[in-house]
């Protein structure tokens, strides 16, 4: 995947920043309890499902959480179950740097611990390629540390999902960030490159 020539460096200043803002977002989602996140989950899970995006949609890009992170698992399954095609992200090095791809899940058992123990793709799998035809029936789901009210979206730093989106502008329309509401700030200064998700859902 190139990298649309973005450039992800940031002042000594922005950068502690933000990194504040997703050590302590971070912070509080691990504190949850077993039973706030398994609601969280739920709440999610449902809300997703329900969603008219998710709705309209032959296909489905979605994380496999990984750590504290909101659970995807049950919505990856459902999605399979309605008879969508499923990709889950995969990072690879193709170049220089690690770049992220979506491979094709028809089983969550085929999913294996990748990048940075993430459980992935094999990447041997159908690749999803963006089509603008097939971008008006395909949903996005994203993960992420932090949120903020006017939907920036605070990752983990490495700006993945930012340069997947960067130039699929159909597929920004439809894409959700979701996460726990203790990940919601008031604030997140923004970055050159960042790309705001359509939607961003806190449970």
């Amino acid at each position: 995947m190139e990298d649309k020539g973005i450039s992800f460096s940031e002042p000594s200043v922005l950068s502690a920043r933000r990194e504040e803002i997703r050590r302590q977002a971070i912070m509080r989602r691990d504190l949850l309890s077993g039973e706030e996140r398994a609601r969280g989950s739920l709440l999610m899970t449902e809300r997703i499902l329900g969603h008219q995006l998710f709705y309209m949609s032959d296909i489905f890009l979605c994380f496999v959480s990984f750590g504290s992170e909101i659970e995807t698992r049950d919505l990856i399954k459902e999605a399979l179950r309605q008879g969508k095609k499923v990709f889950a992200p995969k990072v690879t090095r193709l170049s220089d740097s690690p770049q992220m791809r979506f491979y094709r899940v028809c089983d969550p058992g085929e999913l294996s611990a990748g990048y940075r123990g993430i459980m992935e793709p094999s990447g041997t799998s159908e690749e999803y390629l963006y089509r603008v035809d097939e971008a008006e029936k395909t949903m996005i789901l994203m993960p992420g540390a932090a949120f903020d009210r006017r939907r920036n979206r605070l990752g983990y730093g490495k700006g993945f999902y930012d340069r997947f989106l960067a130039d699929r502008e159909i597929l920004k329309l439809r894409s959700v960030a979701v996460g726990f509401s203790c990940q919601m700030v008031d604030s997140i200064p923004e970055r050159e490159g960042d790309v705001r998700p359509s939607q961003v859902l806190c449970f």
